[in-house]
């Protein structure tokens, strides 16, 4: 079978396609409604503070429900709850879009929107994740994880640049098109089966017991821990996205148009990685490869730190989205392959506890950071930081380092 049949019998696989599509629109949203509300809370404050308020707001919410939501996905039907979860989402946009038209908008108001949205977030992710091994068989599912993340990088490439314009046009706008987005995901999720759903449901224990299930799969199993981790603390430690308003506005002086254009290198990057992993698949050396990205988000974060050129910190920004699209392939495959369906909420949920809401708390790193010792030397801390974790667990996860192929982590017998 040739590289291309492998591609187009994927696309073909039953509910496969309506199911990428509405996640599409959904990260289509996602990215509009983070450009715009980072851009216009900061433009109503003018404090780096507050840009780490906004991810705040979204973290603590994760943190308290992530662990709950992945016990509901692997305990109730997980397409009904990502349905539920993007209700709420668009609930969301259509309360920002009411505060943008309000002739006096309070900040506090966008915060509390903001725990709201959170709390959605924190169910969307364990579902969305364990919901394709069930839309999908086991064979197909390495080549369908690379796929999808290809075509979710388009939202993420063209969500800011589209909000960065529909903020130019006006805030309102840009919320009305992510409810939309939002509606649109709704109806394309319906007709969705789950022909691979494992009927086996995990077995009736305290509420606690099932909550912590994840952690205890996961530290059973270092390579799995040692991929989450690595890449929790890259993010935590080397994100810049929470600084790219202030980026734009006063080192690189860009606008919200430069804004989205920034915060679309990464994905770009990411996209043109994903679209080399969907035709050559990473069948050897998966451990050294992610060590590497890792190394290269970091020494790429490093420029884009010291930049003042616009196309420099574009391309810098660019090359750390490719390295970071391998980090995400490695650990996403690994973690599903090496899950049984039956945990695959709870570990999925752990999963985004660590990398998910990472990106939240990281942006509140970042914002912080650059209140107390500036803009540029926060992203400089964060790029050498990154560098550090990666020494540091290709000594402490040689079990990671050493893994040559997917296959070397399998589902354990139950």
């Amino acid at each position: 079978m040739s590289l291309d049949s492998g591609r187009t019998r994927i696309l073909t696989q039953p509910g496969f396609l309506p199911f990428l599509i509405a996640r599409l629109a959904a990260v289509f949203a996602m990215q509009i409604q983070a450009v715009v509300v980072a851009w216009q809370v900061y433009d109503l404050t003018r404090d780096p503070l507050a840009l780490a308020y906004v991810g705040l707001a979204q973290f603590i919410p994760m943190l308290v429900l992530l662990l709950p939501a992945g016990d509901l996905a692997d305990r109730h039907s997980r397409k009904r709850l990502l349905a539920a979860s993007w209700l709420v989402q668009a609930l969301c946009s259509g309360l920002l879009l009411w505060l943008s038209l309000s002739p006096a908008p309070q900040v506090p108001y966008y915060y509390a929107v903001l725990i709201l949205y959170g709390c959605a977030r924190a169910f969307t992710g364990p579902t969305l994740q364990s919901l394709l091994p069930q839309i999908v068989p086991r064979e197909q599912l390495a080549r369908a994880i690379a796929v999808n993340s290809m075509i979710m990088k388009l939202a993420v490439i063209a969500g800011p640049l589209v909000g960065g314009l529909l903020y130019a046009l006006g805030g309102s706008l840009a919320y009305g098109v992510c409810l939309a987005a939002f509606v649109l995901a709704l109806m394309l999720l319906i007709p969705v089966q789950t022909r691979y759903a494992d009927s086996q449901r995990p077995p009736e224990a305290t509420a606690w017991r099932r909550f912590t299930a994840g952690i205890g799969y996961i530290r059973s199993r270092p390579i799995i821990l040692g991929a989450i981790s690595l890449d929790l603390f890259a993010v935590l430690l080397g994100g810049v996205v929470a600084l790219l308003p202030i980026y734009a506005q006063e080192v690189l002086q860009v606008g919200p148009e430069g804004l989205g254009a920034l915060r679309s290198a990464i994905a770009l990057g990411a996209l043109l990685m994903g679209m080399v992993l969907s035709v050559w698949a990473l069948s050897r050396h998966v451990g050294p490869a992610m060590f590497i990205a890792v190394i290269i988000f970091g020494v790429a974060n490093l420029v884009f730190a010291f930049s003042t050129l616009f196309w420099l910190s574009f391309v810098a920004l660019l090359i750390a989205g490719a390295a970071d699209m391998i980090s995400v392939y490695v650990r996403s495959t690994l973690i599903q392959l090496a899950t049984p369906d039956n945990m695959r909420g709870r570990v999925s949920a752990v999963n985004m506890l660590f990398i998910g809401s990472s990106n939240e708390l990281g942006e509140f790193r970042a914002g912080t950071s650059a209140a107390w010792f500036g803009t540029v030397p926060a992203a400089a801390i964060g790029g050498v930081a990154t560098l550090v974790v990666a020494g540091t667990w290709m000594w402490g996860f040689r079990s990671l380092l050493r893994v040559d192929k997917f296959s070397d982590v399998e589902i354990p017998t139950r």
